[in-house]
C-alpha cells in the first residue's frame, strides 16, 4: 500500500469536485481517508490456511455447522462505494474436525478487506473454507445493500442482493441445502 499515493489521490480528488483543501474541515482529510485504507486493508494478504489452522477434535459429530449474520462492509470496485450486510457460512464436518469458529469470521474479514464483487466474494470465502478444513460441503450465503443502488443510479434505498454459493453435499443434496437455508434465513431473524 502506498499512503502517500493515496494522500495525494483524495487531494486531487478533493479539489476535482470543486472543493478547497485548505478548507478547515478538509485540511487533514487526505490524511484520515489514507489511514482509513491502510486500516481496512490489513489482513487481505494473510493465507487462508493460517486464518484456519485452529481445528478441533469433535467426536460423533455428524451434521453441519452454521455460523449466520457475520457483519461485514466492503468497496464496490465499481464506484468506490461501500456495501455492507450479512454472510452465513454453513459446512459438513469431515473426520470428526470443526475449525474455531472465529476463523471463520476472520475469513470473511480478508476478503471483504479490499474493492470487491458480491458475487466474488461469495466465492472466494467458499473455496478458501473449503480448501483449508476438513469437510463434505460448504455453503455461503450473503445479503448485502450496495450504496451503488441506494445513493446512486437507480436510487432504492433497502434493497438487498443474495449471493450463495455450495460446495459437496449442499450442492449435490438439495435437500440438505434447504435445511440449512431454513436455519440460515429462519422466522426468527
Amino acid at each position: 500500500m502506498n499512503f502517500e499515493k493515496i494522500v495525494a489521490g483524495i487531494g486531487l480528488l478533493i479539489e476535482g469536485i470543486g472543493d478547497d483543501l485548505s478548507r478547515e474541515g478538509l485540511l487533514d482529510t487526505p490524511q484520515r481517508v489514507a489511514t482509513m485504507w491502510q486500516k481496512f486493508s490489513e489482513t487481505k494478504n494473510i493465507p487462508d490456511e493460517e486464518l484456519l489452522k485452529q481445528t478441533f477434535a469433535a467426536e460423533n459429530y455428524g451434521d453441519f455447522v452454521i455460523v449466520k449474520n457475520i457483519q461485514f462492509s466492503s468497496f464496490c470496485e465499481h464506484h468506490l462505494l461501500p456495501f455492507f450486510g450479512s454472510v452465513s457460512i454453513a459446512y459438513i464436518p469431515k473426520n470428526n474436525v470443526v475449525v474455531g469458529l472465529s476463523k471463520l469470521v476472520r475469513v470473511v474479514d480478508k476478503y471483504t478487506k479490499c474493492l470487491q464483487l458480491q458475487e466474488r466474494l461469495t466465492q472466494q470465502i467458499l473455496e478458501a473454507i473449503s480448501k483449508n478444513i476438513p469437510n463434505d460441503g460448504v455453503l455461503v450465503i450473503i445479503s448485502a445493500q450496495h450504496m451503488c443502488m441506494t445513493a446512486r443510479g437507480v436510487m432504492r434505498p433497502g434493497s438487498k442482493t443474495i449471493t450463495r454459493s455450495a460446495s459437496g453435499k449442499f450442492s449435490s443434496e438439495k435437500l440438505l441445502a434447504v435445511e440449512a437455508q431454513q436455519l440460515i434465513f429462519g422466522a426468527n431473524e
